[in-house]
């Protein structure tokens, strides 16, 4: 079956993303309501004095209904004859961008919300917000493989509609091409009245192609890496008693594979131990035989006995010699703590299921989010983006982010409030 009908038959995950109060929220209400996803007693829930709220249908928290903003992720579900989705809703503030790299993390498509109002749109040379530089920055560094630009509250400007979204359409364009940002589409929308997120409006802004919701039924989702070698996080160990028909008496070690496929009889190597051993058996996540592909969950049976914890990786045999196995590291950081990120500090990495001391060794350079150019650092302060070298007390196999989504990526932990400091994507 060729691949984009593949792509048609497998759910895109999707975030909206953007500054404070570009219509985020109420967008994915309109998508909800417009597609006929919700019922009749949810619509009542977000109604507000015979009007219905459409942010409501997202915005969960009490905190978040008090203040009408978003804070934390939230994920909601719908389907069309054509396609399933699952939406992530992520947060505008910049203190909450860490919820948005989050989201973005696991995303086959993000669409970033641009308001319209907020901008000098009759000014061809208009500048951007910096919150969407920002997140369209980080959505491709996330590898994020489709990003679609969502103008919206056009309608408030009237007869000047189709000209903000010239203007607008023009800046977004050419920041893409400074950034290197591939950008699936530039639609004009209205997520308050409804213009062309579910279905075209025609001549709307001068604009004559697919509405919002078309155009996302006809995204890729993201390609598993089947054609990398076999690689798995233990995140779980279960012990049978001999009697068990299924493991033998043997453990079964429980994950998500993350590269490659596994099947029985394939030979593996744990790390950090170095030890080898034989897969016995393969079982998916229904706990029946078979061969496990990656992004799929399995559990792994061994011909025998080894000691192996919830953190270790098992990888294919003579895939040492693939990955990078070492301790010193070259990366991208999307810095996310209060505290800036200074050389010689310590964290907690996160690979996997794995914890590792990590040292910074060096900030090499900042990115300017406005101009796109490369400054000389001494600390990367919060939403800050840089290029840092890392040193890990004990060895890790890796690749570069641009091959694996999940061995070229990292997460930096304070060791003292235990909050996540950062993003790490391996050179």
């Amino acid at each position: 079956m060729p691949s984009t009908e593949l792509d048609k038959q497998s759910a895109l995950r999707f975030i909206t993303c953007g500054s404070v109060d570009d219509g985020k929220s109420t967008l994915i209400g309109r998508l909800l309501v417009d597609s006929r996803s919700v019922l009749q007693d949810q619509l009542a829930n977000v109604s507000r004095s015979g009007a219905i709220d459409l942010a409501l249908f997202t915005d969960g928290l009490s905190a978040e209904r008090e203040q009408g903003i978003t804070i934390d992720v939230a994920y909601r579900y719908f389907n069309t004859a054509q396609r399933k989705f699952i939406i992530g809703d992520t947060p505008g503030h910049e203190q909450y961008t860490r919820n948005m790299v989050t989201a973005a993390s696991s995303a086959d498509a993000a669409v970033v919300l641009v308001d319209a109002t907020k901008l000098q749109w009759q000014n061809p040379a208009l500048e951007l917000l910096a919150q969407t530089r920002r997140h369209t920055l980080l959505v491709k560094l996330l590898r994020v493989p489709s990003i679609v630009f969502a103008v919206n509250k056009l309608d408030a400007l009237g007869d000047s509609a189709a000209q903000a979204f010239a203007n607008i359409s023009h800046v977004l364009r050419a920041f893409a091409t400074a950034a290197g940002v591939e950008v699936a589409a530039v639609v004009p929308i209205s997520a308050l009245l409804g213009h062309n997120v579910v279905e075209p409006a025609e001549g709307w802004c001068d604009y004559e192609g697919a509405s919002l919701l078309q155009i996302l039924e006809q995204l890729p989702v993201t390609a598993i890496e089947t054609d990398l070698p076999f690689a798995f996080p233990v995140q779980w160990v279960e012990k049978f008693s001999a009697s068990n028909d299924t493991s033998q008496g043997r453990r079964i070690f429980w994950g998500r594979v993350a590269s490659g496929t596994v099947q029985a009889g394939q030979k593996v190597r744990v790390l950090p131990s170095g030890q080898s051993a034989t897969v016995a058996q393969a079982l998916r996540h229904t706990r029946q035989p078979g061969t496990v592909l990656a992004g799929h969950s399995a559990g792994l049976v061994l011909d025998r006995e080894v000691d192996i914890s919830r953190g270790d990786w098992l990888l294919a045999d003579e895939a040492p010699s693939t990955f990078n196995l070492g301790r010193d590291l070259s990366a991208t950081v999307a810095w996310m703590d209060e505290e800036p990120l200074v050389a010689g500090r310590v964290y907690w990495a996160l690979h996997g299921h794995r914890w590792v001391k990590a040292r910074i060794k060096r900030i090499v350079h900042r990115l300017d989010i406005h101009t796109l150019n490369r400054t000389e650092a001494s600390q990367l302060d919060t939403n800050a983006i840089g290029q840092v070298e890392l040193s890990l007390q004990e060895d890790m196999a890796t690749l570069p982010f641009e091959r694996s989504r999940t061995l070229g990526s990292l997460a930096l932990i304070d060791t003292a409030s235990h909050k996540t400091a950062g993003a790490v994507l391996i050179n």
